[in-house]
């Protein structure tokens, strides 16, 4: 999607990693959720809230990576922003793996045995 609205449709390099960095959180959503989280914790608002939180913050590290790279080093031919770009998505992209498995999609604590529950 960033290189169709970069280098085919010429739209403005920030727009382009926005946008497409704005794709790229809904499919994580539904990859996370349904995929490589589904072990984790029924959905609830607040995992939804933190899921979009975080990944907005992703969204903005990653731009403004690129944002460095390419306006501010000058990287800004076909090569080079794809160069830019995918440096920017492996950087944002451990944040957002981290802070998801961390506190958005975490373990639910086995529940403790009580009295009449075989507790030894």
């Amino acid at each position: 999607m960033f290189n169709v609205l970069l280098h085919g449709l010429h739209r403005a390099a920030m727009v382009a990693t926005v946008l497409a960095g704005l794709v790229a959180m809904g499919t994580n959503h539904l990859g996370f959720r349904y995929f490589t989280y589904r072990d984790r914790a029924a959905r609830t608002r607040r995992q939804i809230v933190l899921f979009f939180v975080f990944s907005a913050l992703g969204v903005a590290m990653e731009s403004g990576l690129f944002y460095a790279g390419y306006h501010g080093l000058g990287l800004d031919g076909p090569f080079a922003s794809n160069a830019v770009k995918a440096l920017s998505i492996v950087l944002a992209s451990a944040f957002r793996f981290g802070v998801h498995r961390t506190w958005v999609f975490q373990h639910e604590e086995p529940a403790a045995p009580g009295p009449g529950r075989g507790a030894t």
